[in-house]
């Protein structure tokens, strides 16, 4: 395939990307996660201006032109001639942070995956898996502020306020170490060194090295000193101290790929204990076993569990 079939090929993809015919995954194994994180960003910014009455004219019949000659099997697109003639202008004009004044680096992990981010100041984000991360690079020097989806662990330069916003509630410091895991109504900060201060449902609290806070479901916070200099994650084991079975399950899920079937047993009762992410058989009897739990892989990656 000659270079200006590639080239044609990759407008006809990220036409049909925008216009919703592609997913996000399928884009992710086509491009470097630099031009990712661009794509993502000029979508954002369609959709803010969308509405704008702009002649696209010229841009919509060159990349109609392009499509026509494609390959059958590339079904002609139906949409919107604005985000076709977008379509066009990314792969001419490479220059996106010019067209917009947003620099947003998005990354995000997957099914046993872990990531290290090296941040503008030297500061350091280890992200677990099934996570996202996202800040402005344009002005960190001013806005050290972060969103979090998941959990990840923070290595943090001095300097200005480094704030990492949740879901479920905010984590300011000015350097340290610390942990943040905030999934669905979970949300749990664990300080390895230095002072982190959370806030949290309107409450605000102060942890200091080896300190600890957690709310579930959005009840009461709960405080403990944690015995671990760093979190056990990231060297390959995910550790629990009394929390309800669900975040286990759902801890199992993100780091091996599987859906675990729990409807037959009480996802509410408590466990302490952790389990290895290299070895699935015994991650699942480390965890099961000692609640007299049954478990059987009935389909491939499909885990039912059942009481004795």
């Amino acid at each position: 395939m000659n270079s200006e079939q590639l080239h044609n090929d990759k407008e006809a993809f990220l036409a049909q990307w925008l216009a919703g015919e592609r997913s996000d995954a399928e884009l992710k194994v086509q491009v470097s996660e630099a031009d990712f994180n661009a794509y993502l960003k000029l979508r954002k910014g369609i959709e803010i201006h969308e509405a704008l009455e702009t002649s696209i004219q010229p841009s919509f019949d060159k990349i109609q032109e392009k499509i026509k000659n494609k390959k059958p099997k590339v079904r002609k697109l139906h949409t919107n001639p604005w985000l076709i003639g977008v379509a066009a202008s990314i792969v001419l004009f490479l220059g996106l942070f010019s067209i917009f004044d947003e620099a947003v680096i998005h990354t995000e992990t997957q099914y046993g995956e872990q990531k290290t981010i090296a941040l503008l100041d030297g500061s350091e984000v280890i992200l677990n898996s099934k996570s996202t991360l996202s800040y402005n690079e344009k002005d960190w020097e001013t806005n050290r502020t972060l969103s979090l989806e998941g959990e990840a662990y923070f290595k943090v330069k001095k300097g200005s306020t480094f704030t990492v916003k949740t879901p479920n509630g905010n984590v300011e410091v000015l350097g340290t170490q610390f942990n943040v895991n905030s999934t669905n109504d979970l949300f749990e900060v664990i300080c390895f060194e230095g002072r982190v201060q959370v806030q949290s449902h309107q409450e605000n609290f102060v942890l200091l090295p080896k300190n600890s806070l957690r709310r579930i479901n959005g009840h009461t916070i709960e405080k403990w000193e944690t015995l671990t200099s760093n979190p056990t994650w990231i060297h390959g084991e995910s550790s629990f101290k009394s929390v309800p079975l669900r975040y286990v399950i759902s801890a199992l899920e993100s780091q091996y790929h599987i859906t675990i079937h729990a409807e037959a047993v009480d996802t509410t009762q408590i466990y302490t204990g952790s389990f290895t992410h290299n070895d699935l058989n015994t991650a699942l009897k480390t965890v099961f076993k000692s609640l007299q739990i049954r478990y059987t892989e009935k389909e491939k990656e499909n885990i039912y569990l059942s009481t004795k």
